[in-house]
């Protein structure tokens, strides 16, 4: 009886497929990794604060400001003039009115695209004060006198009117 040798070939590991299909998978994940790496260290966190703890204890102290602007009954009228960058307050309420505003314009998702504008008061609850940057679209207001007792807040949607109030009545 004769039986017939059957002599197989055999090719090195990295010619197969197989080792390579198997390898893959940990191949992405490794790439991934690092490709996640890369955007935690070189982007910005730009809604993350520096300061959250001092914030976060700062809200007690926050919430009896708007409740104070609520007891004074304070409201206001932004208006908005493009061609020479002015905002225009009217600031109406219970008491004395303060010499000067503060007006944080807040972006709601890019915190380098946030500005404040001094307002100075023109007489009888009237102020006026010049924005630098140019913008559009949605911000959040609040507005506030200079030793921060009080504060009012709303919200800016760019509309054809260049209007927005806070206070009572503002959306919130």
């Amino acid at each position: 009886m004769n039986s017939a040798l059957r002599v197989r070939s055999v090719t090195p590991w990295y010619r197969e497929p197989w080792p390579w299909l198997l390898m893959l998978g940990p191949a992405i994940v490794i790439v991934a990794g690092f490709v996640t790496l890369f955007l935690a260290i070189w982007t910005n966190d730009g809604l993350v604060a520096d300061d959250y703890y001092k914030q976060g204890l700062a809200i007690n102290r926050t919430m009896q400001r708007d409740a104070r602007a609520r007891a004074m009954n304070y409201s206001a009228e932004l208006m908005l003039s493009r061609e020479n960058r002015r905002l225009r307050v009217i600031l109406a309420g219970a008491g004395a009115l303060p010499h000067t505003l503060r007006l944080h314009l807040i972006h709601p998702g890019k915190s380098s695209a946030d500005e404040t504008v001094e307002l100075h008061a023109l007489g009888q609850g009237l102020y006026q004060g010049e924005y630098r940057r140019e913008f559009s679209g949605r911000r959040h207001l609040m507005l506030e006198d200079q030793p921060a007792t009080w504060r009012i807040s709303g919200e800016w949607v760019e509309s054809d009117t260049g209007r927005a109030k806070l206070g009572s009545g503002a959306p919130q």
